[in-house]
């Protein structure tokens, strides 16, 4: 009898779905990926070997090199309630159109007096040109920032604060203008915070070095 020869099929899988599928998804995680906060101004911090991972809402206060003083507020669920208190406490008496700015801002640098007029101007002063927050012993503004900051808090875990508290210094920043910062955080019973620093290894032979060895047996 003739053998029943069996019709070849076609095995080319049409792709355009899944193509479509995958475009998607790399559209989607694009656009949902959450971007790292901008950088104040180009700091060159100092080295050290901690691998400790800064939080993604943290409160960042970074000092130049010329000795300014910039506040960022990271965590987007307070910052709101920070400036409203700070607009309360300091009696500004801004307009809505200004505070909602303000909120809008990705960084704080100038001075209270400077504010007002700077919430008015049609376009951002870029950080270069900014004066920093006043941190001298005799008009120390970064102060009552974070009392602001610590209100905003209130009633919540302080340790959670503390934690997201950052400071990033440059290397050339002079130790007054961090003491004055120091000064800040303790006049508002903060005495804990994190200092950025730039990663690098542990020195071969130290004792960091050698406890480490022992933790790995």
């Amino acid at each position: 009898m003739p053998k029943v020869k069996i019709p070849r099929k076609s095995t080319i899988v049409d792709m355009t779905a899944m193509c479509d599928v995958a475009f998607l998804l790399l559209t989607f995680f694009i656009l949902a990926t959450k971007q790292k906060p901008p950088e104040v101004l180009s700091v060159k911090t100092p080295t050290s070997v901690s691998s400790k991972a800064a939080p993604d809402k943290s409160i960042l206060i970074t000092l130049t090199k010329e000795g300014k003083v910039f506040l960022m507020l990271g965590d987007e669920t307070k910052k709101a309630a920070i400036i409203d208190d700070f607009n309360t406490t300091r009696g500004l008496q801004l307009t809505g159109a200004q505070l909602a700015k303000l909120k809008k801002a990705e960084y704080i640098g100038l001075p209270v007096n400077q504010l007002k007029s700077a919430l008015d101007a049609p376009q951002e002063i870029p950080a270069s040109l900014m004066a920093g927050i006043p941190t001298d012993s005799t008009n120390n503004e970064l102060s009552f920032w974070m009392r602001s900051v610590t209100n905003a808090y209130k009633g919540e875990d302080q340790r959670l604060l503390q934690d997201m508290i950052l400071v990033k210094g440059d290397g050339d920043a002079l130790y007054p203008i961090f003491k004055s910062v120091k000064e800040a955080l303790k006049a508002n019973e903060i005495f804990k915070f994190r200092i950025v620093t730039e990663g690098e290894q542990v020195p071969a032979g130290s004792e960091l070095y050698k406890t480490g060895k022992e933790d790995k047996k």
